[in-house]
């Protein structure tokens, strides 16, 4: 497995600190998590050979010694021929079955209806096993993730905490440590510890923070002669600004755009409605957890999604479907619906006839039969961020796409949130296209107008550079600009409308499918090939991405190519 996520060590001072406590708590519980996850995974015993000197005889000798490993991740991949020989039977007796009664053309639409359902029910034998032997290391990495989020998050609130007296530090410098806080601890992380002391990586990241400010202080004072200049040019223009009328109008423009951006609402009511959403959430949990004492039956089986939303996304939602101001009072049922909509608790029970032995009056056993209760509580998690696009008209879309750009500029309203570092931290790797797949017109046009987002959010439902973009959105935005027509479709639909194309076939500009990253069927993520395994598509944000990576093998369905 990759470097693991390195516990962090607090001191019991900063345990016990309020503005640290929470953050510190929750990096605590995500290690328990991952540790829990990697216990999970499967493990195999190696053989070593081990030399050291017998002190006796003073010669040198050879243990064999047993050590425990996780074993390799299996491979992702469904095999490409899935025919076997009942298959072939099957299909075989359709023919002689149907050979003396009708033509021929019914004969092959029968003989490919059969061989279609027992591929499909082989592969679908070969999914469920493999997705079986995937998911402890799919967990892992799962929980791995969650405790980075979570490590970064304390290691961002240690760092404010430990500046509390330097309040006037300005907010390109708060960016600037946040940025060398995750640098730092990705370098924690790489080196193997599998813990770490929080104060060196924020002490470290401060320190490098510093080094910058001073060598832009220093550039500065080498360079005053042209700042002053720029700055004499920079007055002349604002007084000429004031001067013209048209200065109003571009402030009032300015102040307007920010404004527009801005939750309308006051602190207390947004804070009291996520309030009122994790309550609700809450009674969902006490409900699931006591569910074997609230009813009878003989067993359960729970099949859960994870309790969880994004406070973010249910301000903006409310907000755009308010269109303005709101209290907690007003849209009580508003939170209902949202609520109703992300969360489908569901119970199926099955009975089964089973014996057993009793002790009959007179002493003698005898065996008889009985219903056995099965109960399977399933609670599906549709994801708070897919809920907006059914609810909200364009209009109100667009209002909340522009909210979740800016968090409604109170970043800080939710600091706490493990979500919140995604939307501050939206820094992308940058990616050099080959320049001769760059020699392709329309691969080129693609790109042309693909890169024009490059850190744009994802927004599920969005379509347009108003509303931002979900996945199939933001490809289909740039394949309609750039020489075709598909419409606005779901990355099913562009699926549909795409030549298969080989892994070793595959060149710049084709799209590029995966399957299972959320439960619909077909095509369920799009992205465009880019070439050197590369891809471009519509992330958290929009930004370049590594085909190869475990993530995107483990849901590799195919690559396209539009006609």
């Amino acid at each position: 497995m990759a470097k693991r996520s390195p516990k962090l060590l607090f001191t019991d001072e900063e345990r016990n600190t309020p503005e640290l406590k929470r953050a510190v708590k929750k990096a605590d519980k995500s290690i328990t998590k991952l540790e829990k996850a990697e216990a999970n995974i499967p493990k195999k015993r190696i053989k070593k050979k081990q030399r050291f000197i017998d002190e006796k005889s003073g010669k040198v000798e050879t243990k064999i010694m047993f050590e425990e490993v996780d074993k390799k991740k299996p491979s992702s991949q469904l095999k490409s021929e899935v025919r076997t020989a009942p298959a072939q039977f099957a299909a075989g007796a359709a023919v002689n079955i149907l050979r003396d009664n009708e033509d021929d053309s019914a004969a092959t639409d029968i003989t490919h209806s059969v061989e279609k359902t027992a591929d499909t029910s082989i592969r679908a034998t070969q999914f469920a096993n493999r997705s079986s032997k995937l998911k402890p290391y799919k967990n892992a990495e799962r929980a791995e993730k969650q405790a980075d989020k979570a490590n970064i998050t304390a290691l961002n609130k240690q760092a404010k905490y430990q500046s509390r007296e330097n309040s006037g530090s300005n907010p390109q410098s708060k960016r600037q440590q946040k940025k060398a806080i995750k640098k730092e601890y990705a370098k924690a992380k790489q080196s193997g510890a599998t813990t770490k002391k929080a104060t060196e990586i924020t002490k470290e990241a401060s320190k490098k923070t510093a080094d910058t400010s001073k060598k832009i202080a220093e550039f500065v004072r080498h360079h005053k002669t042209a700042f002053a200049i720029i700055g004499g040019i920079a007055a002349v223009i604002v007084m000429i600004c004031c001067i013209c009328s048209s200065c109003s109008v571009m402030f009032q423009g300015a102040t307007s755009a920010i404004a527009s951006s801005t939750y309308p609402s006051e602190d207390s009511e947004m804070l009291a409605a996520e309030e009122r959403y994790k309550a609700m959430e809450q009674e969902l949990s006490d409900k699931i957890s006591n569910y074997e004492s609230t009813h009878s039956y003989d067993e359960y089986i729970y099949e859960l999604d994870d309790i969880e939303h994004d406070p973010y996304v249910l301000i903006s939602a409310l907000t755009a479907l308010k269109q303005g101001a709101w209290t907690v009072s007003e849209i009580e049922s508003d939170l209902s619906d949202l609520f109703a909509r992300q969360y489908v608790l569901t119970e199926t029970v099955t009975v089964e006839q089973r014996t057993r032995t009793v002790t009959n009056p007179d002493g003698t056993t005898s065996e008889e039969t009985y219903d056995y209760y099965i109960c399977t509580v399933k609670l599906v998690n549709n994801n708070l961020s897919h809920i907006p696009s059914e609810i909200l008209s364009q209009d109100q879309l667009e209002l909340y796409a522009t909210y979740m750009k800016t968090l409604g500029n109170r970043p800080d309203l939710f600091g706490d949130s493990v979500y919140v570092d995604k939307y501050i931290n939206t820094e992308y790797d940058d990616y050099a296209i080959p320049p001769d797949a760059l020699s392709d017109v329309k691969f080129a046009a693609m790109m042309n107008e693909a890169k024009k987002y490059l850190g744009y959010p994802y927004v599920w439902g969005g379509s347009t550079p108003s509303t931002s973009f979900d996945c199939s959105g933001f490809v289909c935005w740039v394949v309609n600009h750039s020489g075709w027509s598909v419409g606005r479709t779901t990355a099913e639909g562009l699926r549909q409308q795409c030549v298969r194309v080989s892994p070793a076939n595959a060149k710049p500009g084709d799209l590029i499918f995966f399957e299972k990253t959320y439960n619909t069927v077909g095509a369920s993520h799009v992205g465009i090939y880019v070439g050197d395994g590369m891809m471009i598509h519509c992330g958290d944000p929009i930004q370049y991405a590594n085909v190869n990576s475990a993530y995107f093998s483990s849901h590799f369905m195919q690559y396209g190519r539009l006609p």
